[in-house]
C-alpha cells in the first residue's frame, strides 16, 4: 500500500449538503484557513441529493415561527428531541433557502413572487441540479481542496482531541493520513443494516442511498464518542416496488391513505411519521390490505404534474406508470414500509453534540444526517447545521495547532490494510457476510419480516450473531482498492448494528410504533422521557440515560 500524508486546518468528511455548505461558510468567514473535503464518490453527484429533489421540506412559512417548527418536530418525535438544536437550526432555515436561490436553485413562485408552498412547511423547487449547485459553491472557494474517491476509515484521537483521519483511496492502492486542527463529520446516516424490500439484483433500490453505510457513526463509536437515540430508527412509507417518495402524493395532491376496501385509515392511527407506517402495517396484518395512497380521480393536470415531479428525484415511479400504460389519475398507488435506517436528518439518531455541534471528542463536529438530537432537518436543516458547525470549527481553531500523526500508527494501519489482500481467497466474501448481517437484523432486531417488532431475547441473539460476523470479517480476502472499501463498509455497518441493538434493548417501552416496536414493552411509558445515549469502550457498549434539555438552554458537554 502506498502512503501519503496530508495536512489541512479544517477537514470535512463527506461532500454532501452539509459538507458543501460548511466549506462555503468557512471560506467566507475565514479565507486564511485551509479546508479539505474527503468524498467517497464524486462531490458533483454524491449523497442524498445525488438524483435531485422536488421540495425543500423544512421552511418557516409566512405567519409561522422557528418555535412552531420546533413544536412540530418535538410532537412528531414524541418528545425525544434536543430543543436547543432544533431551535438554532430552525432560525436559519429561511436564510439558507434564500442562499440556495442565489446560488442558482430554481424555487417555484406564484404570481405575486412568493414561494409556492407544498403543505405548511415545504417549498416546491426544480431540484434536479441541487447537488451540482452545492458542489460548485464549495469547489469555487480558493481555500478548499476536494479529494474525490477517498473513503475515511477512522479518526485519529489523542488525549480526547482529534488530530487527524485515516482514509483509503477507492480506486487505487493508496492510504491517506490527514492531519487537521478541527474536523467536521458530514457523512450521512446508515442504510443496508437490514434486509431491504427488494432482493437480489434490485436490493439497492431502497429509500436511503445504499452507499451511506454509517461510516461517520462507526468512526465515532470506535473512537469513544457519545452517541444518542439509535433506537429511534427511521422507516419510510414509500411507493411499492419503486420505493419512491409518498410525500409528493400526500402533500402534492392531498392523497389519503386507504386500505383495499377504500376506507381512509390514516386518522385511525395518527399522523406522525411513525404512525403512518404503523397504520399501514396493521391494516395489512389484519387482512385489509394492500394499502394505497388514493390518487384515482385526480385531474389529468395533477397527474402530469406528479409524473414530472418524480422525474426530479425518483424516475422509476414515472417509468412504472408509463410502462404499465397507466396514470395516478386512473389507479391508486400501492404503498409499503421500507427496512429501518439510522438517520439523524429524519429522526434523532447520531452524535451527541453540544449546541454548537461539537461532539464529545474535542475538535470533532457533526452536521446533517450524522448529527443526533435534531430530527426533521431535511435539506435546509443539513445546510443550517453545516453552517453552525463551520462557525464553531473556525472559532475552535483559534487556539489549536496541528499535531503530527505518529509513525507507528501509520505503519500499523498499513499492515492491517495489507493483511486483507493476503487472506485466504476461499474464506467468506464481503457480500456473503453482508447478507448474513441483514438476515440477522431482519429476523431478530425488528425488520420487515417481523413487522418491525422485536423482543429482548431476540435482540440478545442478534447481538451474539453480529459479534460473530464482526470476527469473521477479519478473514475476508480483497483483491483491489474497491473491494477493500467494501470491506470497510461492512465493518462500519456491523459496528452500527451493535449500537442499534443495544439502544433498542435499553428503551423499555414502545414510544414510536414500528420505529421501535418493543413487543416486551408494547406501551408508551412517560418515565421513558429521557435520552438513551451510549459510549463504546474496551469492546463493550455502555448505555447512558440523560435528562431532556430545554429549548433555550445552551448545552455544553459537562463530562
Amino acid at each position: 500500500m502506498n502512503i501519503e500524508r496530508l495536512q489541512t486546518d479544517i477537514l470535512i468528511i463527506g461532500g454532501g449538503a452539509a459538507g458543501c455548505y460548511a466549506a462555503r461558510t468557512i471560506c467566507e468567514e475565514a479565507p486564511d484557513l485551509r479546508v479539505m473535503i474527503l468524498e467517497k464518490a464524486n462531490i458533483k453527484r454524491s449523497g442524498c441529493l445525488a438524483a435531485g429533489v422536488n421540495a425543500l421540506n423544512a421552511y418557516i412559512a409566512p405567519g409561522k415561527t422557528p418555535e412552531f417548527y420546533v413544536d412540530y418536530a418535538k410532537q412528531d418525535a414524541h418528545g425525544i428531541v434536543r430543543e436547543d438544536l432544533l431551535l438554532t437550526m430552525s432560525e436559519r432555515l429561511n436564510e439558507v433557502t434564500a442562499q440556495l436561490e442565489k446560488l442558482g436553485l430554481v424555487i417555484l413562485k406564484d404570481a405575486d413572487g412568493n414561494y409556492v408552498m407544498r403543505g405548511s412547511r415545504n417549498v416546491k423547487i426544480n431540484g434536479e441540479n441541487i447537488k451540482p449547485i452545492l458542489a460548485d459553491a464549495a469547489a469555487g472557494c480558493q481555500n478548499v481542496t476536494i479529494y474525490n474517491h477517498v473513503n475515511a476509515v477512522d479518526y485519529i484521537v489523542k488525549d480526547g482531541r482529534i488530530i487527524g483521519v485515516y482514509a483509503n483511496d477507492v480506486l487505487k492502492d493508496m492510504l491517506y493520513f490527514v492531519e487537521c486542527r478541527a474536523c467536521l463529520c458530514c457523512t450521512g446516516g446508515a442504510s443496508g443494516l437490514y434486509r431491504p424490500n427488494n432482493p437480489g439484483f434490485s436490493r439497492h433500490k431502497m429509500w436511503y442511498p445504499p452507499f451511506n453505510t454509517g461510516a461517520g457513526y462507526a468512526m465515532g463509536i470506535r473512537a469513544g464518542a457519545e452517541m444518542t437515540t439509535f433506537e429511534m430508527r427511521f422507516i419510510a412509507l414509500r411507493c411499492k416496488d419503486t420505493i419512491a417518495p409518498t410525500g409528493t402524493l400526500a402533500q402534492g395532491v392531498g392523497a389519503k391513505q386507504v386500505n383495499a376496501r377504500g376506507e381512509v385509515y390514516e386518522q385511525k392511527y395518527g399522523l406522525t411519521t411513525s404512525q403512518r407506517v404503523y397504520g399501514t402495517v396493521t391494516e395489512n396484518r389484519e387482512g385489509r390490505g394492500p394499502c394505497y395512497l388514493r390518487t384515482k380521480g385526480i385531474s389529468e393536470e395533477q397527474a402530469d404534474s406528479l409524473k414530472k415531479a418524480y422525474l426530479n428525484m425518483a424516475p422509476s415511479q414515472t417509468l412504472k406508470w408509463l410502462e404499465n400504460g397507466s396514470s395516478p389519475a386512473e389507479e391508486n398507488v400501492e404503498i409499503e414500509g421500507t427496512e429501518p435506517y439510522i438517520i439523524g436528518g429524519h429522526t434523532a439518531s447520531g452524535y451527541w453534540v453540544d449546541t454548537h455541534r461539537m461532539t464529545t471528542i474535542r475538535g470533532l463536529f457533526a452536521a446533517g444526517d450524522v448529527a443526533g438530537g435534531c430530527p426533521q432537518k431535511y435539506v435546509t436543516g443539513a445546510l443550517a447545521e453545516g453552517e453552525i458547525a463551520a462557525h464553531a470549527a473556525v472559532e475552535y481553531c483559534k487556539g489549536i495547532e496541528r499535531e503530527a500523526i505518529p509513525d507507528d500508527y501509520i505503519h500499523e494501519q498499513a499492515r492491517e490494510a495489507q493483511s486483507y489482500f493476503q487472506n485466504d481467497a476461499d474464506a467468506f466474501t464481503t457480500e456473503q457476510l453482508e447478507e448474513a448481517m441483514q438476515g440477522v437484523m431482519d429476523h431478530y432486531a425488528g425488520g420487515i419480516a417481523t413487522d418491525y417488532g422485536y423482543t429482548e431475547s431476540g435482540l440478545a441473539i442478534a447481538d451474539e450473531k453480529i459479534r460473530r460476523l464482526t470476527a469473521l470479517s477479519d478473514s475476508v480476502h480483497v483483491s483491489d482498492a474497491q473491494e477493500l472499501t467494501r470491506l470497510f463498509e461492512l465493518k462500519e455497518r456491523l459496528t452500527v448494528c451493535r449500537v442499534v441493538i443495544a439502544h433498542l434493548a435499553a428503551r423499555k417501552e414502545t414510544r414510536w410504533h414500528c420505529f421501535a416496536e418493543n413487543l416486551d414493552h408494547p406501551d408508551c411509558d412517560d418515565s421513558g422521557l429521557h435520552y438513551i445515549n451510549s459510549r463504546f469502550c474496551d469492546g463493550e457498549l455502555r448505555i447512558i440515560e440523560r435528562e431532556l434539555t430545554g429549548r433555550y438552554e445552551n448545552y455544553e458537554h459537562c463530562n
